[in-house]
């Protein structure tokens, strides 16, 4: 274990190696895939979470083994790419951004109290993964909510000064006046070394007088949420039940044809010109539509055209825009498939 001496960030040294940073590559092959934001995409239908998230969190040794990942990135605006830190599974993992607040303590000179591991690296521009492994006793850090495998994206220290002067001319009373400044730096996706080095050249030692907030930006690794689904087809059918299972923020109907599920209902019609044809997920057609018998709390709930389509059949939901998932709950569902021909 090394000590940092501003801050004792204190982290344990690991084998590491370059497999967990890709190359650069051109931009149309990588953005929308590997630079996909999940907060804003995948999970765009689930709304609000309404559970404890932290209970899909992942193990810190799954974590360490097989989770981080850092991908070049570049917006079509920008002149220079940048790395990001991402789920190296992102089909079942996803990231979630957390900022944590907290008052700078005096003790330990007055340290974060993280303990880093690094865990990918050994590149001459400084590019790696390091991650929290644990928390100093008695650091600024230590009754945060940060956990093992999180990765700090950025570090703030907000200081302030408030003095109090009399105003002796008109004996007015006391004038309070408050000085704020912020220190700020990057340390998503570096090395352990380049990690400590730019907390050092940028937090400033503690000063009597001032009050100390720190305020960091965490990057944390989550399992998605799974909805199981038991489908049930028509007795003219004659297939037996089966059950797939989708993760939260999937869209039902491309999730079930995914899986093979074929919803194409002959029976069904459309809701503009009362004929048949597939609209290709528009929401007219109808030819996806599933009566949900069971477990409809885990879908977003009906908007307006589609709560007008289905008056007449409460239970039935338009699969191309449903979301399973919403609130970021699990759970189970009963779904009938081609209802018409039920």
């Amino acid at each position: 274990m090394r000590s940092f001496e501003l801050f004792l960030l204190a982290f344990y040294l690991v084998t590491f190696s370059s497999r967990y940073i890709y190359p650069v590559v051109s931009l149309s092959s990588l953005y929308g895939k590997t630079t996909r934001n999940v907060a804003t995409q995948v999970l765009q239908g689930t709304g609000e979470p309404t559970v404890d998230l932290n209970k899909y969190n992942l193990p810190f040794s799954v974590i360490q083994d097989d989770g981080w990942t850092a991908n070049f990135v570049q917006k079509s605006t920008d002149n220079e790419g940048r790395v990001r830190l991402e789920a190296r599974n992102n089909v079942e993992h996803f990231v979630d951004v957390l900022t944590l607040q907290f008052a700078r303590k005096d003790g330990n000179n007055g340290s974060l109290g993280i303990e880093l591991t690094e865990i990918a690296g050994g590149r001459s521009d400084g590019i790696g993964i390091t991650i929290v492994s644990g928390l100093v006793p008695g650091g600024s850090a230590e009754d945060t909510d940060l956990n093992p495998g999180d990765c700090l994206s950025s570090i703030s220290l907000i200081r302030r000064q408030i003095t109090t002067a009399c105003d002796g001319e008109k004996q007015t009373g006391p004038m309070i006046s408050e000085k704020v400044e912020e220190f700020s730096v990057s340390t998503e996706c570096l090395n352990y070394d380049k990690t400590v080095e730019a907390i050092g050249a940028t937090i400033p030692a503690l000063k009597p007088g001032f009050e100390d907030v720190f305020v960091l930006k965490v990057k944390r690794l989550r399992r998605l949420p799974k909805v199981k689904i038991r489908l049930q087809y028509p007795p003219e059918q004659n297939e037996p039940d089966t059950t797939i299972e989708m993760y939260a923020g999937e869209n039902l109907r491309q999730g079930m044809l995914i899986r093979g599920v074929k919803l194409n209902d002959p029976l069904a019609q459309r809701f503009d010109t009362k004929q048949g044809g597939n609209c290709g997920a528009g929401g007219l057609c109808r030819t996806c539509s599933v009566c949900v018998m069971s477990g409809g709390d885990v879908l977003n709930p009906q908007r307006v055209a589609e709560k007008q389509m289905m008056q007449d059949t409460p239970r039935w939901r338009l699969a191309c825009k449903a979301v399973v998932g919403y609130g970021m709950n699990e759970g189970e569902m009963v779904v009938r498939v081609n209802p018409n021909q039920w």
